[in-house]
């Protein structure tokens, strides 16, 4: 049995793929679920893996829990494509799985925006335990902003993993138009309502958390621009829920 897998989901990925399959390519496995592909991002990946699926896409929790039930090592690594492992992070990995106590890791991701290293706002200490037993790990099926319900013990590795989160201005505006649709469905299911009130008192609080409570103005103009757009996706999210709840046909506002 492989000792550890790595999952990873795709869709148009041809401009990252590689660089995320290289970073990991000393791994024992690699597991791929691509969401159709309409670029050659699954011909790239098949020279680094065989464990390829195309299929459709029922949001990222439920892709990644796809990518999870492939895997068959004792232990996974969840990456999206736009992630890197770093060579320290990959060393800790190797000293860690064969031997110890913990049934997850939680991973420091550095990220960037519009080619800028971000460390301060939102994305400040920024941790998630994406490296688990693969029994011991479920991923909650949400559209977007996805997590792992991890049974047993967690603890923290050294190394990171480098997140080029948007690299220009276009990735940001359409991911954050992509993102809200997502979270105002989401958000429909759970019974929540949105309002203009809403989308002006979330949005305001978001860039205020961002910009001035968690300190992004020291990140300089990508501070602020990070500051901006995550308080645009936060207002169209409320604004997009609002118009859901008026005409649940109605997706994407």
């Amino acid at each position: 049995m492989p000792l550890l897998s790595v999952i990873i989901i795709t869709k148009n990925e041809a401009h990252n793929i590689q660089d995320c399959l290289r970073s990991v390519e000393w791994a024992d496995e690699i597991v791929v679920v691509d969401s159709g592909s309409t670029d050659n991002t699954v011909d790239l990946c098949r020279k680094y893996t065989d464990k390829i699926l195309v299929t459709d896409w029922p949001g990222y929790g439920a892709q990644k829990q796809r990518a999870l039930e492939m895997a068959t090592g004792e232990w996974v690594l969840s990456l999206d494509a736009d992630e890197r492992v770093t060579p320290e992070l990959k060393e800790s990995i190797l000293a860690v799985i064969s031997n110890t106590p913990y049934d997850a890791f939680e991973i420091f991701f550095e990220s960037e925006y519009c080619g800028k290293l971000i460390r301060f706002g939102d994305w400040w200490n920024d941790r998630q335990a994406v490296l688990f037993r693969r029994t011991k790990g479920r991923f909650v099926s949400l559209l977007v902003h996805e997590r792992i319900d991890i049974q047993g013990r967690i603890g923290k590795l050294k190394g990171k993993i480098r997140h080029i989160a948007f690299p220009n201005l276009f990735v940001v505006l359409k991911k954050m138009n992509e993102y809200s649709n997502w979270s105002a469905e989401q958000k429909q299911r759970q019974g929540k309502k949105g309002s203009v009130l809403k989308a002006l008192s979330h949005g305001f609080f978001a860039f205020f958390r961002g910009y001035f409570l968690r300190l992004g103005f020291l990140d300089g103009k990508e501070g602020f621009l990070l500051a901006v757009s995550n308080a645009e996706g936060t207002y169209y999210r409320y604004l997009k829920l609002m118009y859901l709840n008026e005409n649940p046909n109605n997706k994407g506002g």
